[in-house]
Protein backbone atom coordinates (compact mmCIF):
# COMPACT_ATOMS: atom_id res chain seq x y z
CA UNK A 1 0.00 0.00 0.00
CA UNK A 2 1.35 3.55 -0.96
CA UNK A 3 2.34 5.90 1.67
CA UNK A 4 0.15 8.76 2.19
CA UNK A 5 2.35 10.83 4.54
CA UNK A 6 3.34 13.47 1.52
CA UNK A 7 -0.45 14.44 1.57
CA UNK A 8 -0.85 14.81 5.49
CA UNK A 9 0.20 18.62 5.55
CA UNK A 10 -1.58 19.82 3.00
CA UNK A 11 -3.64 22.84 2.84
CA UNK A 12 -7.36 21.80 1.41
CA UNK A 13 -8.73 23.14 -1.22
CA UNK A 14 -11.06 25.85 -1.76
CA UNK A 15 -13.09 24.05 -4.45
CA UNK A 16 -14.27 20.54 -4.76
CA UNK A 17 -13.41 20.33 -8.29
CA UNK A 18 -9.96 21.28 -6.75
CA UNK A 19 -8.99 18.33 -4.78
CA UNK A 20 -6.18 16.03 -6.24
CA UNK A 21 -7.50 12.40 -7.76
CA UNK A 22 -4.68 11.18 -5.38
CA UNK A 23 -6.44 13.14 -2.23
CA UNK A 24 -9.64 12.17 -2.83
CA UNK A 25 -8.71 8.71 -3.39
CA UNK A 26 -6.96 8.50 -0.47
CA UNK A 27 -9.88 9.86 1.73
CA UNK A 28 -12.08 7.60 -0.19
CA UNK A 29 -9.86 4.30 0.52
CA UNK A 30 -10.01 5.62 4.34
CA UNK A 31 -6.02 6.25 4.43
CA UNK A 32 -6.63 10.15 5.24
CA UNK A 33 -8.28 12.47 6.83
CA UNK A 34 -10.47 15.40 5.82
CA UNK A 35 -9.15 18.75 6.20
CA UNK A 36 -11.74 21.08 5.51
CA UNK A 37 -15.53 21.03 4.67
CA UNK A 38 -15.03 20.50 0.98
CA UNK A 39 -13.40 17.20 1.45
CA UNK A 40 -15.68 15.75 3.52
CA UNK A 41 -18.56 16.99 0.99
CA UNK A 42 -16.88 15.02 -1.56
CA UNK A 43 -16.27 11.91 -0.17
CA UNK A 44 -18.01 9.22 -1.96
CA UNK A 45 -19.55 7.37 0.72
CA UNK A 46 -20.33 3.94 -0.48
CA UNK A 47 -16.72 3.52 -1.33
CA UNK A 48 -15.47 4.58 2.12
CA UNK A 49 -17.76 2.53 3.78
CA UNK A 50 -16.76 -0.60 2.14
CA UNK A 51 -13.11 0.16 2.55
CA UNK A 52 -13.31 0.88 6.34
CA UNK A 53 -15.37 -2.02 6.74
CA UNK A 54 -13.10 -4.16 4.69
CA UNK A 55 -10.18 -2.17 7.73
CA UNK A 56 -12.01 -3.06 10.78
CA UNK A 57 -12.69 -6.68 10.25
CA UNK A 58 -15.99 -6.34 8.55
CA UNK A 59 -17.78 -7.87 5.37
CA UNK A 60 -17.66 -5.09 2.60
CA UNK A 61 -19.75 -7.28 0.33
CA UNK A 62 -22.31 -7.92 3.23
CA UNK A 63 -26.29 -7.68 1.78
CA UNK A 64 -26.78 -4.96 5.15
CA UNK A 65 -24.38 -2.88 4.32
CA UNK A 66 -24.69 -2.51 0.38
CA UNK A 67 -28.59 -2.05 1.29
CA UNK A 68 -27.58 0.49 3.19
CA UNK A 69 -24.99 2.24 0.43
CA UNK A 70 -28.01 1.96 -2.02
CA UNK A 71 -30.23 4.09 -0.21
CA UNK A 72 -28.10 6.59 0.91
CA UNK A 73 -29.17 9.06 -1.63
CA UNK A 74 -32.69 9.45 -0.62
CA UNK A 75 -31.16 11.13 2.70
CA UNK A 76 -29.81 14.41 3.67
CA UNK A 77 -25.99 14.89 3.51
CA UNK A 78 -25.32 13.99 7.48
CA UNK A 79 -28.22 11.61 7.82
CA UNK A 80 -26.16 9.67 5.64
CA UNK A 81 -23.36 9.08 8.01
CA UNK A 82 -26.00 8.12 10.40
CA UNK A 83 -27.03 5.46 8.84
CA UNK A 84 -23.53 3.95 7.63
CA UNK A 85 -23.13 3.78 11.12
CA UNK A 86 -26.23 2.05 12.23
CA UNK A 87 -25.06 -0.54 9.57
CA UNK A 88 -21.53 -0.91 10.87
CA UNK A 89 -22.90 -1.14 14.60
CA UNK A 90 -25.59 -3.98 13.51
CA UNK A 91 -22.60 -5.95 11.80
CA UNK A 92 -20.23 -5.63 14.53
CA UNK A 93 -22.69 -7.02 16.92
CA UNK A 94 -22.87 -9.98 15.01
CA UNK A 95 -19.10 -10.32 14.72
CA UNK A 96 -17.28 -13.03 17.04
CA UNK A 97 -15.10 -10.45 18.37
CA UNK A 98 -16.96 -7.04 18.54
CA UNK A 99 -14.79 -5.42 20.82
CA UNK A 100 -12.03 -5.66 18.90
CA UNK A 101 -13.69 -4.10 15.45
CA UNK A 102 -15.28 -1.21 17.82
CA UNK A 103 -11.51 -0.53 18.66
CA UNK A 104 -10.57 -0.88 15.16
CA UNK A 105 -13.32 1.60 14.07
CA UNK A 106 -12.52 4.27 17.27
CA UNK A 107 -9.18 4.34 15.88
CA UNK A 108 -9.21 4.27 12.26
CA UNK A 109 -6.99 6.64 10.37
CA UNK A 110 -9.62 8.61 8.40
CA UNK A 111 -11.72 11.27 10.86
CA UNK A 112 -15.46 10.22 9.18
CA UNK A 113 -14.90 6.38 10.36
CA UNK A 114 -14.37 7.63 14.25
CA UNK A 115 -16.95 9.60 13.89
CA UNK A 116 -19.30 7.00 12.88
CA UNK A 117 -17.47 5.25 15.64
CA UNK A 118 -18.79 8.06 17.94
CA UNK A 119 -22.35 7.43 17.16
CA UNK A 120 -22.40 4.18 18.14
CA UNK A 121 -22.75 5.60 21.67
CA UNK A 122 -26.52 6.57 21.70
CA UNK A 123 -27.18 2.98 19.67
CA UNK A 124 -25.44 1.23 23.20
CA UNK A 125 -28.25 1.83 25.48
CA UNK A 126 -25.34 2.45 28.03
CA UNK A 127 -26.24 4.73 30.84
CA UNK A 128 -24.44 8.26 31.21
CA UNK A 129 -21.94 7.70 33.13
CA UNK A 130 -20.59 4.82 30.71
CA UNK A 131 -21.57 6.72 27.83
CA UNK A 132 -19.14 9.82 28.83
CA UNK A 133 -16.30 7.40 29.68
CA UNK A 134 -16.91 6.08 26.09
CA UNK A 135 -16.99 9.27 24.85
CA UNK A 136 -13.91 10.90 26.39
CA UNK A 137 -11.41 9.71 23.61
CA UNK A 138 -13.50 11.10 21.19
CA UNK A 139 -13.80 14.65 22.90
CA UNK A 140 -10.19 14.44 22.79
CA UNK A 141 -9.18 13.53 19.32
CA UNK A 142 -7.19 15.78 17.03
CA UNK A 143 -9.67 16.05 14.92
CA UNK A 144 -12.28 19.12 14.91
CA UNK A 145 -15.18 16.85 13.35
CA UNK A 146 -14.70 14.16 15.36
CA UNK A 147 -14.41 16.46 18.10
CA UNK A 148 -18.02 17.68 17.14
CA UNK A 149 -19.84 14.76 16.53
CA UNK A 150 -18.23 13.51 20.16
CA UNK A 151 -20.68 16.00 22.08
CA UNK A 152 -23.26 15.23 19.76
CA UNK A 153 -23.22 11.74 19.88
CA UNK A 154 -24.11 12.00 24.31
CA UNK A 155 -26.46 15.33 23.91
CA UNK A 156 -29.53 13.02 23.93
CA UNK A 157 -28.43 10.99 27.05
CA UNK A 158 -27.47 14.43 28.67
CA UNK A 159 -30.83 15.94 27.89
CA UNK A 160 -32.13 12.88 29.74
CA UNK A 161 -29.94 12.99 32.81
CA UNK A 162 -29.31 17.03 33.08
CA UNK A 163 -28.45 17.35 36.66
CA UNK A 164 -26.11 13.79 36.64
CA UNK A 165 -24.47 15.52 33.42
CA UNK A 166 -23.56 18.57 34.74
CA UNK A 167 -22.08 16.58 38.05
CA UNK A 168 -20.32 14.39 36.28
CA UNK A 169 -18.74 16.86 33.90
CA UNK A 170 -17.59 19.13 36.75
CA UNK A 171 -14.20 17.31 36.73
CA UNK A 172 -13.53 17.18 32.56
CA UNK A 173 -13.39 21.25 33.48
CA UNK A 174 -10.07 21.01 35.33
CA UNK A 175 -8.42 18.53 32.65
CA UNK A 176 -5.24 20.00 31.34
CA UNK A 177 -6.89 19.39 27.79
CA UNK A 178 -8.28 22.28 26.64
CA UNK A 179 -10.20 19.98 24.11
CA UNK A 180 -11.51 18.29 27.16
CA UNK A 181 -12.52 21.30 29.11
CA UNK A 182 -14.05 22.80 25.50
CA UNK A 183 -16.35 19.34 25.74
CA UNK A 184 -18.00 19.80 28.90
CA UNK A 185 -19.04 23.48 27.55
CA UNK A 186 -19.96 22.63 24.48
CA UNK A 187 -21.84 19.60 25.51
CA UNK A 188 -24.20 21.98 27.37
CA UNK A 189 -24.84 24.67 25.54
CA UNK A 190 -28.41 25.64 26.02
CA UNK A 191 -28.97 25.75 22.02
CA UNK A 192 -26.07 24.35 20.20
CA UNK A 193 -25.92 23.97 16.36
CA UNK A 194 -27.41 20.79 14.86
CA UNK A 195 -29.04 19.36 17.97
CA UNK A 196 -32.06 19.73 20.28
CA UNK A 197 -31.79 22.14 22.58
CA UNK A 198 -31.93 21.90 26.15
CA UNK A 199 -34.65 23.22 27.33
CA UNK A 200 -33.62 23.40 31.70
CA UNK A 201 -30.85 25.24 30.46
CA UNK A 202 -33.02 27.80 28.57
CA UNK A 203 -34.93 28.51 30.94
CA UNK A 204 -32.47 28.21 34.05
CA UNK A 205 -28.78 28.54 32.70
CA UNK A 206 -27.71 29.48 36.20
CA UNK A 207 -27.62 25.68 37.03
CA UNK A 208 -24.80 24.94 34.56
CA UNK A 209 -22.40 27.65 36.91
CA UNK A 210 -20.85 24.74 37.94
CA UNK A 211 -19.35 24.36 34.81
CA UNK A 212 -18.82 27.51 33.55
CA UNK A 213 -17.06 29.42 36.59
CA UNK A 214 -13.69 27.08 36.17
CA UNK A 215 -13.68 28.09 32.87
CA UNK A 216 -14.34 32.17 32.96
CA UNK A 217 -10.73 32.82 32.36
CA UNK A 218 -9.79 29.66 30.72
CA UNK A 219 -5.81 30.33 28.35
CA UNK A 220 -7.38 28.76 25.37
CA UNK A 221 -9.35 30.26 22.83
CA UNK A 222 -10.86 27.46 21.61
CA UNK A 223 -12.84 27.20 25.19
CA UNK A 224 -13.09 30.80 25.38
CA UNK A 225 -15.50 30.99 22.49
CA UNK A 226 -17.21 27.76 23.75
CA UNK A 227 -18.37 29.67 27.21
CA UNK A 228 -18.90 32.64 25.34
CA UNK A 229 -21.12 30.65 22.89
CA UNK A 230 -22.85 29.67 26.05
CA UNK A 231 -23.60 32.29 27.89
CA UNK A 232 -24.81 34.08 23.95
CA UNK A 233 -27.45 31.47 23.91
CA UNK A 234 -28.76 31.81 27.47
CA UNK A 235 -28.61 35.47 26.87
CA UNK A 236 -31.90 34.63 24.21
CA UNK A 237 -34.03 33.55 27.15
CA UNK A 238 -32.35 35.38 30.11
CA UNK A 239 -30.75 38.33 29.34
CA UNK A 240 -30.51 39.87 32.54
CA UNK A 241 -28.97 36.88 34.12
CA UNK A 242 -26.52 36.66 31.41
CA UNK A 243 -25.44 40.25 31.52
CA UNK A 244 -24.87 40.23 35.52
CA UNK A 245 -22.92 36.86 35.69
CA UNK A 246 -20.65 38.69 33.15
CA UNK A 247 -20.56 42.06 35.39
CA UNK A 248 -19.82 39.48 38.26
CA UNK A 249 -16.61 37.74 36.57
CA UNK A 250 -15.26 41.32 35.10
CA UNK A 251 -15.88 42.70 38.55
CA UNK A 252 -13.85 39.57 39.99
CA UNK A 253 -11.15 39.80 37.65
CA UNK A 254 -9.44 41.81 35.06
CA UNK A 255 -7.73 39.11 33.02
CA UNK A 256 -7.94 39.54 29.63
CA UNK A 257 -9.64 36.10 28.60
CA UNK A 258 -12.67 37.12 30.73
CA UNK A 259 -13.19 40.53 29.35
CA UNK A 260 -12.73 38.21 25.51
CA UNK A 261 -15.45 35.77 26.77
CA UNK A 262 -17.87 38.64 28.10
CA UNK A 263 -17.51 40.73 24.64
CA UNK A 264 -18.82 37.21 23.20
CA UNK A 265 -20.96 36.41 25.25
CA UNK A 266 -22.68 39.83 24.57
CA UNK A 267 -22.73 40.27 21.19
CA UNK A 268 -26.44 39.40 20.64
CA UNK A 269 -27.09 41.98 23.76
CA UNK A 270 -25.59 44.44 22.30
CA UNK A 271 -27.21 44.88 18.84
CA UNK A 272 -30.80 45.13 20.67
CA UNK A 273 -32.42 48.34 19.81
CA UNK A 274 -32.16 51.00 22.89
CA UNK A 275 -35.94 50.59 24.48
CA UNK A 276 -35.39 46.93 24.51
CA UNK A 277 -32.49 46.98 26.36
CA UNK A 278 -33.54 49.36 28.72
Amino acid sequence: MASVDHLKQRKGAFRIALIPPEVLDALNDGLLETVNLNEFMALELPRLARSVAAQIGLDPASERLADTCAMLPAFKPMQRHGHIARAFYDLAGAHPERDAVAHRLATHASDVARCWATQWLPMSGLALPEQLAAVRRFAADPHFGVREMAWMGVREATIRALDQALALLQPWTADPDPNIRRFASELTRPRGVWCPQIERLKAEPWLALPLLEPLRADPSRYVQNSVANWLNDASRTQPDWVEATCERWLADSDAAETRYIARRALRTLAKRPPEEAA
